[in-house]
């Protein structure tokens, strides 16, 4: 029986698995090869099955978010793909709490992080509003340190709940998850390997005036619809350098707008590429070396991807 057989086995009546499911379908840049097997898993107890009967089988695992920040390569994805879709959150007060009293709550790994900056708000809790049209999930959030308008995970996170290769699941200081810039322990960890795999997060919030907290959100939803583009994209595909906008430097280099296949870099932001439609991950790998060559050449500045690249050439 060959690994992925044996895991079909495994989770036979605990899950649905589909064979060479098209990854474009569930990623933001809709870009990207089959998955051997894809399963969504809508609970902690899904999750935590799926994964530990992958690694027991010996079958590669990828585990997904809500599909940002990630291109998929043309040849697809070998083993497994596991969706997360476990969204619960826990520790919401009922009732609205005194001005600066601190609040800590739970969230899964897939629950959908602009959402709840946008509960959190509405409930008059401080922290998450720089996340409030952000894609992913809080999952994500937590391996890519995500972050946007001057906040980021590593300032309101408390504790990630990981299951690690060995089997066992245990909470994580925040310390220890080695946070930095749009990066962390966890994406940073050896690929072909099994990783520790992110099932919660504990957040900690400061009520505030829910007043101010919508306007903030009004605010930050309005800067983003005038600086940033619409459309099929990974998010921002490279990281900032220390001194300067990434965006900053690809415009000044002149490749706003540039093209190959399908893929563009955005006309509103040069940090942005855009699918403009069946574009193959071949296009952009092009695409992110010409823009790197040209910042190279204009600025002696070497831009490095924030996008994570998985998968096989075609």
């Amino acid at each position: 029986m060959s690994d992925n057989a044996a895991l079909v086995a495994r989770l036979q009546g605990i899950l649905m698995l589909r064979r060479n499911e098209p990854l474009a379908k569930h990623t933001s840049f809709r870009i990207g090869g089959p998955a051997d097997l894809y399963a969504q898993a809508r609970s902690r107890e899904q999750l935590l099955a799926a994964v530990q009967a992958a690694w027991e089988t010996g079958t590669p695992t990828l585990l997904l978010g809500g599909g940002s920040n990630l291109l998929v390569l043309d040849g697809g994805v070998r083993g497994v793909v596991i969706e997360t879709r476990a969204r619960s959150v826990t520790g919401l007060p009922a009732a609205p709490l005194p001005p600066g009293e601190v609040v800590e709550i739970v969230a899964e790994a897939g629950a959908p992080l602009a959402a709840l900056a946008r509960r959190t708000a509405a409930l008059g809790l401080a922290g998450l509003e720089w996340a409030v049209d952000l894609p992913g999930t809080v999952g994500g959030a937590v391996v890519n340190n995500a972050g946007a308008h001057g906040g980021e995970m590593a300032g309101v996170l408390v504790a990630a709940e990981l299951l690690e290769p060995e089997g066992t699941v245990s909470w994580w200081p925040t310390a220890a998850l080695g946070l930095a810039y749009r990066t962390s322990r966890l994406k940073v960890a050896p690929l072909g390997q099994p990783r520790p795999v992110v099932l919660a997060a504990k957040i900690r919030l400061q009520a505030a005036d829910p007043l101010s907290l919508r306007a903030a959100l009004t605010r930050y939803s309005q800067y983003r619809r005038a600086t940033q583009p619409v459309g099929a994209c990974a998010g921002s595909m490279f990281k900032n350098p220390p001194d300067q906008a990434a965006g900053w430097y690809i415009e000044q280099a002149g490749m706003k707008g540039a093209q190959v296949g399908a893929v563009q870099v955005s006309e509103i932001h040069g940090n942005f590429m855009l699918n403009l439609g069946g574009a193959r991950a071949t296009d952009v790998l092009r695409l992110v070396e010409r823009v790197q060559e040209a910042v190279w050449r204009r600025f002696g500045v070497s831009l490095e991807l924030e996008i994570q690249v998985v998968g096989e050439a075609a």
